[in-house]
């Protein structure tokens, strides 16, 4: 995963969090804006999401934090 894709993944998750709990769960859709205008960032995070890690739909924005924060 690109740096700045850690980075804006790390401060969605901080931001949900602060907002909602630690209990709050997302998806790697969270990571985007409404309209698909990076289409291979996009790209990016899905395969990380899905093909890496294979991870369900939504997942504790805490545990994705960990994840990103730990390089995995």
């Amino acid at each position: 995963m690109r740096p700045s894709l850690r980075q804006k993944a790390v401060a969605v998750c901080d931001a949900k969090i602060a907002q909602k709990g630690e209990g709050v769960g997302l998806s790697f859709y969270a990571f985007f804006a409404n309209r698909n205008d990076d289409p291979e960032l996009l790209m990016e995070a899905a395969t990380w999401w899905i093909r890496t890690h294979r991870l369900d739909h939504f997942e504790k924005a805490i545990k994705i934090r960990r994840m990103v924060l730990d390089r995995l």
